[in-house]
C-alpha cells in the first residue's frame, strides 16, 4: 500500500521547527545553536514558546501519519480487515507508515534531506502504535532527564528502551514489526552520535545551561571577558 507510506513521509517531512522560527523570528534555525530543526534547539534559541509548539506539532504529525495509514489500510481491506490476518496486515501498514514518518522528519525533501533527530515525532508514532509502550518509553526519558538534565542522553536511553517495551506489550511479531521497532530507535541513536561523543567527552550542554559559545558572547557584550584559566 504505497499511498499511506507516501502520505506518512510527506507529513513527517514538514519542518515545523524551521517554519515557526522562519515565520515568527525571521531567522533560520539551522544557523542557531546545534543547527537542528527540533524542539530542543528551537527552545534554546530563546523562543521557548516556539520550542513547545515545535514539540507538539512534531509529535502530532507522527501520530497523524500512523492513524491515517490505519484508516486507509482498513478501508482498502474492507471486511478482510476484521480477521486476524487482516488486522496484522493493517498493523504492518501502520508500522511502515511510522518508519516513513520518522524518515521524513530526519530526511525531509524540503530541506535537502537534512532534518531533525526524530525524538518528538517518534513519540507521536509510538503513541499511535501502542500507547502503553509510548508511556513507558516517555517515563524512561523523563526519569533520565530529571536526574541528568541531558536531553540527548534521555533521548538515547529512551530510544534503546523502546523495543523492550514494544515487544512486551505488542503481540504481533511480523517481520515489519521487528524491523520498525528496531529501525526507529536505531536511527534516533545514530542521529545522536555527535551528542554521544560530547557526552563521553564531558562537553555536552545540559538543558537550560548556556553553551560555552553563548556564554563567551554574553561576556563580551557585557564588557567582562573571562580571565585566562577562569
Amino acid at each position: 500500500m504505497p499511498l499511506p507510506i507516501a502520505i506518512a513521509y510527506l507529513l513527517g517531512s514538514i519542518p515545523f521547527g524551521y517554519l515557526l522560527v522562519r515565520v515568527f523570528l525571521k531567522q533560520d534555525i539551522r544557523a542557531t545553536g546545534s543547527g537542528n530543526i527540533g524542539a530542543t534547539n528551537v527552545a534554546r534559541s530563546g523562543a521557548k514558546g516556539l520550542g513547545l509548539a515545535t514539540l507538539l506539532l512534531d509529535l502530532g504529525k507522527g501520530y497523524a501519519a500512523v492513524v491515517i495509514a490505519r484508516v486507509l489500510a482498513e478501508h482498502a481491506l474492507g471486511a478482510a480487515g476484521l480477521t486476524a490476518a487482516g488486522a496484522a496486515t493493517v498493523y504492518d501498514v501502520e508500522v511502515a507508515a511510522a518508519v516513513a514518518a520518522i524518515c521524513g522528519h530526519v530526511f525531509p525533501v524540503w530541506l535537502g534531506f537534512k532534518g531533525g533527530k526524530g525524538v518528538a515525532s517518534a513519540l507521536g508514532v509510538f503513541l499511535a502504535l501502542d500507547w502503553r509502550t509510548a508511556v513507558a518509553t516517555l517515563l524512561v526519558f523523563l526519569l533520565v532527564f530529571a536526574f541528568t538534565r541531558y536531553v540527548s542522553l534521555a533521548s538515547v536511553i529512551a530510544a534503546a528502551a523502546f523495543p523492550l517495551f514494544g515487544f512486551h506489550f505488542v503481540t504481533e511479531r511480523t517481520p515489519m514489526v521487528w524491523f520498525g521497532f528496531l529501525f526507529i530507535p536505531a536511527l534516533i541513536i545514530v542521529k545522536h552520535r555527535e551528542n554521544i561523543q560530547r557526552l563521553l567527552g564531558g562537553t555536552e550542554s545540559r538543558f537550560g545551561a548556556k553553551r560555552k559559545s553563548e556564554a563567551n558572547s554574553s561576556d563580551a557584550e557585557n564588557g567582562s571577558p573571562r580571565k585566562a584559566g577562569a
